[in-house]
């Protein structure tokens, strides 16, 4: 069984939220989310295992994160499975160990298998990153329509 992270024990918010279920996510961060509408914001304060050479936030785990908030938009926050098809990201500005980055997706359209989602990660009110995702939404093969 997954350990329970707990939003204060990283100096997150409390309205935020874990999400279970996804190991590499939990290494890595933990990250945290809440939904606002079909909209996910989420939430991870990154440490100085998240930084790289210059002593900012890596450039992965930065991108981790906006998969992460693309795929909670992709599910609507339910526990559907989804698939990254792609992940198109810009690097805006560097983030630096201890800021608490604040994601924010936006579902600019959702098919029956594919949603489109721009995510912006915020660090102390400035976009670190921008990124588009198309998701692949993963159905149970038994589910007839």
């Amino acid at each position: 069984m997954q350990p329970a992270f707990k939003p204060e024990d990283y100096d997150v918010p409390a309205e935020y939220r874990h999400w279970p279920g996804d190991t590499a996510e939990d290494n890595i961060g933990p990250f945290f989310f809440y939904m606002d509408g079909p909209h996910p914001r989420t939430a991870f304060r990154p440490r100085e295992e998240h930084s790289n050479t210059h002593r900012t936030i890596h450039g992965g785990i930065l991108m981790t994160f906006a998969d992460y908030t693309a795929c909670l938009g992709a599910s609507g926050g339910e526990q559907e499975s989804s698939a990254t098809i792609s992940l198109n990201t810009e690097f805006v500005a560097p983030a630096h160990v201890g800021d608490l980055l604040l994601g924010e997706g936006e579902v600019l359209r959702r098919g029956h298998s594919l949603v489109f989602v721009r995510v912006k990660v915020y660090a102390k009110h400035r976009v670190v990153l921008a990124a588009s995702a198309v998701i692949k939404r993963l159905r149970d093969r038994s589910e007839k329509k």
